[in-house]
């Protein structure tokens, strides 16, 4: 069925892990979506999981969907908090979501090992750094 579905490429969305002190200054790290489109996007399902090696033994996480009704234009908005300790293994954020009636969908991988301190970038429409993938 999904064949028969006419899926355009993702322009202007992308996935960000990001990195916050919450209140009892202590690291908080936050996976977003961020919309930098003029427009609003609609039923956003966001399924994520982690899966790769960890001292040569396969670890995977459970499979975690997410649903946001509306991510309104040139805006971020949270999908989930992550724990560091899942930063060894490939963490994987599969985004569909629409534009009026077309659906668009785009898998985004964080590869093992790829959200450290380095890699720390200014993310759009948030005062944090993170990483962030397009």
């Amino acid at each position: 069925m999904k064949e028969h579905l006419d899926f355009k490429p993702v322009e202007g969305v992308q996935v960000a892990i990001t990195l916050k002190m919450n209140e009892a200054n202590e690291e908080e790290w936050l996976v977003q979506i961020i919309n930098k489109n003029d427009f609003g996007i609609d039923n956003v399902l966001i399924v994520t999981k982690g899966y790769g090696t960890i001292d040569g033994e396969e670890k995977k996480t459970s499979i975690l969907r997410h649903m946001l009704e509306h991510v309104p234009a040139q805006t971020a908005s949270i999908i989930e908090p992550i724990q560091p300790e899942l930063f060894q293994l490939s963490n994987e954020f599969w985004v569909s979501y629409y534009i009026g009636r077309q659906i668009y969908d785009k898998k985004f991988v964080f590869v093992a090992g790829s959200v450290i301190p380095k890699n720390l970038t200014e993310v759009p429409y948030t005062d944090l750094k993170g990483v962030l993938h397009s």
